[in-house]
């Protein structure tokens, strides 16, 4: 039962994301509306990290399985993919660079930022 209401916290956070993003007419995907209301949620402490910790847990342990309709998406499409899987390959590279940068900097600053305020 502890899981069960885990999980509808989840759920009614991205069930208020889908409606902001059919109500606000902005290309921001729902799950991003969904992830920046659970972080303001946590930060808030209106839910808690214990609150939603197992089925957290629960849906990491099970995430490689969720990447399936994915990949059969891609199977599906890969007439169209083909053609064009060089641009595809460049921009996949580019972009995990990017990723990877932007995520080294940001951890720097946070650490920089964390030991300055520890002092």
């Amino acid at each position: 039962m502890r899981m069960l209401y885990q999980f509808l916290i989840i759920v009614v956070i991205s069930f208020i994301g889908e409606m902001l993003n059919h109500f606000i007419p902005l290309p921001i995907p729902a799950c991003i509306y969904g992830i920046v209301i659970l972080f303001a949620a946590l930060k808030m402490e209106w839910v808690k990290p214990q609150h939603i910790a197992e089925v957290c847990r629960f849906l990491i342990l099970i995430m490689p399985v969720l990447f399936i309709p994915s990949a059969v998406g891609l199977i599906k499409s890969w007439d169209l993919i083909s053609a064009n899987l060089l641009q595809y390959v460049v921009i996949l590279m580019v972009s995990t660079v990017v990723v990877m940068t932007t995520s080294a900097i940001a951890t720097q600053w946070v650490i920089k930022h964390n030991k300055n305020n520890k002092k």
